[in-house]
């Protein structure tokens, strides 16, 4: 009995791991485009108070929700920041997943991260991940640890060009909607310098959310991420933004060890906007 339930605890610490890795993915998946036949709007990104809520759903089945803030807005050194969080739960009473985690970024107005903090709810305790950005030494310091603040480790690895972490890649992938470019983005996840390929098609194109009673008018993308992520990521995903200023990722699929998950805009909570109305 204590063996089996030594290998369960492995089996979920493991699987907690792969799915922080790629609640990454889930926020990263929404990115960029092309020309898609009309003039780009402005871009409005980030903006105090906005606040996206995301069901993620495996075929019939609804495993949990992605939960995205715009905290607050300050000046630091030369630079405006923005404090973002994102808080990922799996549904109460969803076999086999029981996932919770938060992550916190703090970006610039060029949308690259200065400091990131990853915390994953591992059965009582919550481990977290550590990086702070020190881009005039070429620099980045990570830390590890367990139960919010016991640092299990330290490392510093250089980097030569600024990052993106795990929650201001949404963001970047955003303001970066109609660049019409294809990109391998830096990005720190898991402690490890990986890429995050965006290939931004800018299709113009109409999709249906259960949130409002139209097709929504959105641009499309396609993408490949380096790692193993959240519900098991295989690495392809694609996603479709709002055509608009606010560019809100409306949908988005990713390809998993069993098949399809899908992330679709449920709520929302920005002064002024609703979702655009398709006119094709």
């Amino acid at each position: 009995m204590t063996l089996q339930k030594g290998c369960d605890a492995r089996a979920r610490r493991m699987q907690g791991r792969r799915l922080l890795c790629a609640a990454t993915v889930v926020l990263a998946v929404f990115a960029p485009a092309r020309g898609t036949g009309q003039q780009a709007p402005s871009s409005h990104v980030l903006r105090e108070g906005e606040e996206l809520t995301y069901n993620v759903r495996y075929g019939p089945f609804d495993l949990g929700s992605v939960r995205i803030k715009t905290l607050s807005r300050s000046q630091a050194q030369a630079s405006v920041r923005y404090e973002c969080k994102a808080l990922i739960d799996s549904y109460p009473k969803v076999p086999f997943v029981d996932l919770h985690a938060v992550f916190e970024s703090i970006l610039d107005t060029a949308f690259f991260s200065h400091r990131f903090i990853g915390k994953l709810k591992q059965d009582d305790r919550w481990d977290f991940s550590r990086y702070l950005f020190d881009y005039p030494r070429h620099l980045a310091y990570l830390e590890k640890g367990e139960h919010d603040t016991a640092v299990t480790k330290r490392d510093t690895v250089s980097v030569d060009a600024a990052f993106q972490d795990g929650l201001s890649l949404f963001f970047y992938a955003r303001d970066q909607l109609f660049s019409g470019k294809t990109v391998d983005v830096p990005t720190m996840i898991n402690e490890q310098k990986v890429n995050t390929r965006i290939e931004f098609l800018g299709k113009r194109d109409g999709v249906e959310i259960d949130a409002v009673d139209y097709p929504v008018d959105v641009v499309g993308f396609e993408g490949h991420a380096e790692f193993v992520g959240i519900f098991g990521l295989t690495g392809g995903f694609e996603g479709w933004f709002s055509n608009d200023e606010a560019r809100v990722p409306i949908m988005a699929k990713m390809k998993v060890i069993i098949g399809s998950v899908t992330i679709e805009l449920m709520q929302w909570k920005r002064q002024g906007w609703t979702p655009p109305k398709s006119k094709g």
